[in-house]
């Protein structure tokens, strides 16, 4: 049990801050399968540092841990039971697998009450929050490690897809 306490929001406060994080999340989806998607997979054993993950351990574990993150809070509860397997072998089967599990995931959670979004739900004994506070939690996992992710790309040939307005490789365009 955590020994954490837990800020008391309001279940109207909830339900817009699930409603704001989950719209931010979900714009969020499309770039990051974009990102996966383009690690190639003979060079998907990159890794920049001897200490460094590779590109695949590190695209394995943001589509993942996303999953595995957001249905722990639709469910209440952060359970570890280690390493799930492998959901895809390649990150073109890997990128499609994690839009679709995420935005299962995601469809949980827009489908929580009130009630279950101020529910205190311990965190490893770390924090002790309301469910609907680890979306930023999730959302920030995401970005962190598509941008770790992101500087991989170009060390092994692949374009950085336009996450937030365009990049060398695909320009902005207005679209």
């Amino acid at each position: 049990m955590s020994t954490a306490t837990s800020p008391h929001v309001s279940t109207e406060f909830a339900t817009t801050y699930r409603d704001v994080l989950a719209d931010r999340i979900d714009f969020e989806i499309a770039a990051t399968k974009k990102v996966i998607a383009a690690i190639p997979d003979a060079k998907k054993d990159y890794r920049p540092a001897e200490n460094s993950r590779t590109a695949w351990d590190l695209a394995l574990h943001l589509a993942t841990a996303d999953v595995w993150f957001l249905n722990g809070i639709a469910d209440r509860s952060f359970e570890w039971a280690g390493d799930p397997p492998k959901p895809a072998n390649t990150p073109a089967e890997l990128a499609p697998w994690y839009e679709k599990n995420v935005k299962a995931a995601l469809a949980r959670i827009r489908a929580m009450s009130p009630e279950q979004l101020v529910q205190p739900v311990p965190f490893f004994g770390i924090q002790n929050l309301p469910a609907s506070m680890y979306l930023l939690w999730a959302h920030e996992h995401t970005v962190h490690h598509r941008g770790q992710l992101t500087t991989y790309l170009r060390p092994i040939g692949a374009k950085v897809p336009d996450i937030y307005g365009g990049s060398f490789d695909e320009p902005f365009t207005g679209a």
